[in-house]
């Protein structure tokens, strides 16, 4: 049996969740899926969900690692469980250790294909290679974005409430950073980004402009977000969110090593900068020298012709 941790944002389960779904599909012919705090968790019966354990605990309504993790254990000890599988997302980079610890099972990030003769692929060194890495009795596995193909598959769902037995002093009331972007990262097949080659934040509209033209969400580099122009949710990178769309487009972004390596598993990288000497030229598939104040407007334009 698999559990399938779910995340839910803006009334809907991310992108990222339902890949997760699909790939325990393909992983066991019993798929238990757990939700905290969503009202209606019944379309999940959609991906081959037999049983929701749903939980309504408004002390959770924050993400914390901690006691998510906990209560994720106690859930995998109930149902008896051998596999957890969790979606690609910054909290659970910190959630999945956790879980792995709490619940004394090994744990595997970044995880590219169902298994092959007891092993699955693990996507290593910022995405520039792969390992063959063996499934131990009880695993942990984070999935790498972006590499699951979504299959409905509908099932007949069982719902079961559940009340976790947290201890108290471990929650804290945590205040919540919310995306500026109408699209998530975490959900977009198309991230335009910016970086200090945008100059102030009010050029920051070519970013948005652009991304709106596409149906994007829109991103920043880290000094960007560390100079206030951008919310640090926006921050994108080895640092930040690292990102594994199908499309991204990088203005005045000049490519340190640590942007690179966190958006390095994107399918195609396009970027647009002044300077030709720029590190992000050598890892990106397309490359615009010129200068991004010229060119993304044009560019913009050009995309709402085509796609009105």
């Amino acid at each position: 049996m698999t559990l399938v941790y779910t995340e839910y944002n803006d009334g809907q389960f991310t992108k990222k969740t339902l890949e997760a779904l699909s790939y325990a599909q393909a992983f066991s012919d019993k798929v238990i899926a757990l939700t905290i705090n969503v009202a209606d968790p019944t379309p999940l019966a959609r991906y081959g969900v037999s049983k929701i354990v749903k939980v309504t605990a408004p002390e959770l309504s924050s993400f914390q690692a901690k006691p998510y993790a906990e209560l994720l254990s106690q859930v995998a000890q109930r149902e008896q469980v051998s596999l957890v599988v969790l979606p690609s997302s910054a909290n659970t980079r910190y959630l999945a250790p956790m879980l792995a610890v709490s619940w004394q099972a090994a744990y595997l990030s970044n995880v590219s294909s169902l298994p092959k003769d007891g092993q699955v692929q693990k996507v290593i060194f910022s995405s520039k290679a792969i390992s063959w890495v063996p499934l131990a009795p009880k695993q942990v596995i984070t999935l790498a974005g972006n590499t699951v193909e979504i299959k409905e598959a509908p099932a007949q769902a069982v719902v079961e409430e559940y009340t976790p037995q947290l201890p108290k002093e471990r929650i804290k009331h945590l205040g919540t950073e919310k995306f500026t972007s109408k699209i998530s990262i975490d959900d977009a097949a198309i991230v335009v980004s910016g970086g200090r080659g945008m100059q102030t934040p009010d050029n920051w509209h070519l970013v948005e402009d652009l991304a709106d033209a596409l149906g994007a969400a829109t991103a920043c580099t880290k000094p960007v977000s560390d100079m206030g122009w951008r919310p640090h949710s926006e921050h994108i990178g080895q640092t930040g969110k690292p990102l594994s769309c199908d499309l991204y487009i990088a203005l005045g972004v000049s490519g340190a090593i640590q942007h690179i390596a966190g958006v390095n598993a994107s399918k195609v990288k396009v970027v647009i900068n002044s300077d030709p000497e720029a590190p992000f030229f050598k890892a990106a598939d397309y490359g615009i020298v010129g200068d991004l104040f010229e060119v993304v407007p044009r560019l913009t334009e050009k995309i709402k012709q085509l796609h009105p």
